[in-house]
């Protein structure tokens, strides 16, 4: 049985109140437009947007590489914090490894609406070519979806088991056969600890691998500003950064809407922040170098991309990049006073704005300045990129929702085993969270 203290984590899975339905509604409503939508592109084709060529990646692959990105919020939080073992991150693991599995989804989603023809995706593992990096980007991202996987279920299975004795009807057999057998005996625990351990292990250099990947995709061209060997950290660098970011944003939203503020405290969102400021600094340092490099260099194709991002019609966009990414997070987090639960919020939306324009200043640039410039336009998303853009976002919202009332979302037994100075306080009563 539960105890007490838990019940505030517990009763947003045995309630569904009405401000939920509204908002599952909305989601819903816009995932079902981005439906329509993408019919419509699958029946006139790619001309359905604005692409064309040189730029032949646009709105889908920026959100491509945005999603991948993301998806190392459970490898850093979860992964690298459990190894040397910061115990305040127990109460935020479990929001972070949910982004990570949910985000893999929409990533590989965006390279299908890309293709125009999903059946194309086949051609990829029917007829492979070991020399191309999508290949390798269907293999890391593969083996990286399977690992987080297994690293979100593993410590989730104790939760079930609560669940499962707390519920009855479809709700306990669901719960039992999710659970498999689970009894909490001292030989389950071990073989459970060891596990997570193995899987926490594993999983860091998968994640690395697979963002590197993904800049080889941009990396192994010969393009403008692409073809650059630094590209591999520089992607593991921004995808760490925006990691932290989506999970600061979830983890306000989460503790707002089902009221876990005795759990999500002050001391995450500062520890958060403190690493957020960090990789603030390396991502500028990062920034700096690669723009640095191409302008010292003057090579006339990869100067025309400079200046179109430095100067040019890219130039609103970069200099947005600049503000989101490095001076708004930098002001507010290298301030302890600051550096609070509002603070790093708008410090972690801005960072989620700027590192999306920052994959778009990236893709765009460079293929509307080609080195064979024998067919050049002026790209913008039309509104059918925009709308399965928009469906994207709902979807993953979605989902997220929906994991919120399935299982829980903080880690049950990892609070029970926090330092007793650490340990959660006695919550509000679980009806005061019936509306959520």
């Amino acid at each position: 049985m539960a105890q007490p203290e838990i019940e505030p984590i517990i009763s947003p899975i045995l309630s569904v109140g009405p401000s939920f339905k509204r908002w599952a509604m909305a989601l819903g409503a816009v995932v079902a437009w981005a439906a329509m939508v993408w019919v419509w592109q699958l029946y006139y084709g790619l001309g359905a947007t604005n692409l064309g060529r040189p730029i032949y990646w646009g709105l889908y692959i920026t959100n491509f590489v945005f999603f991948i990105g993301v998806s190392h919020a459970g490898t850093l939080i979860s992964a690298i914090l459990r190894i040397v073992h910061a115990e305040w991150r127990r109460p935020i693991t479990r929001m972070a490894e949910v982004i990570t599995v949910l985000v893999l989804f929409f990533g590989v989603g965006n390279v299908i609406l890309d293709l125009g023809r999903p059946d194309r995706a086949l051609s990829v593992i029917l007829h492979p070519h070991f020399r191309s990096p999508l290949l390798w980007d269907i293999c890391s991202i593969s083996v990286y979806l399977v690992c987080s996987t297994i690293y979100l279920y593993l410590p989730l299975i104790p939760d079930i088991a609560v669940l499962r004795d707390r519920t009855s009807g479809w709700r306990h057999t669901f719960y039992h056969r999710l659970a498999i057998g689970w009894i909490g005996s001292p030989a389950q625990w071990h073989r459970l600890e060891r596990a997570i351990g193995i899987m926490a292990i594993g999983v860091i250099p998968v994640a690395v691998s697979v963002h590197t990947v993904v800049s080889w995709v941009f990396a192994m061209t010969i393009q403008p500003m692409w073809h650059s060997s630094i590209f591999g950290p520089y992607f593991v660098v921004g995808a760490i950064f925006s990691g932290i970011a989506a999970i600061i944003t979830a983890m306000v939203i989460v503790r707002k809407v089902y009221g876990l503020e005795a759990y999500l405290k002050p001391v995450h969102f500062n520890n958060l922040g403190i690493l957020l400021l960090v990789m603030t600094c390396l991502w500028f340092y990062f920034t700096f170098a690669e723009h640095l490099t191409a302008w010292y260099a003057q090579e006339p194709r990869e100067l025309s991309v400079f200046d179109a991002k430095l100067y040019g019609r890219f130039a609103p966009l970069f200099w947005t990049m600049i503000a989101c990414c490095f001076v708004i997070p930098f002001t507010i987090l290298a301030n302890p006073r600051t550096r609070t639960i509002t603070g790093t919020l708008v410090a972690s939306i801005a960072i989620n704005i700027g590192m999306w324009i920052e994959r778009f200043t990236i893709v765009v640039p460079s293929l509307s300045n080609p080195r064979a410039p024998v067919h050049t336009f002026i790209y913008w998303p039309s509104w059918v990129e925009w709308s399965l853009m928009a469906g994207c976002f709902a979807a993953f919202t979605l989902l997220y929702m929906g994991f919120t009332k399935l299982f829980p979302i903080i880690s049950i037994w990892e609070l029970d085993e926090e330092p007793a100075a650490e340990a959660a306080p006695a919550a509000r009563p679980a009806a005061t969270l019936a509306e959520a």
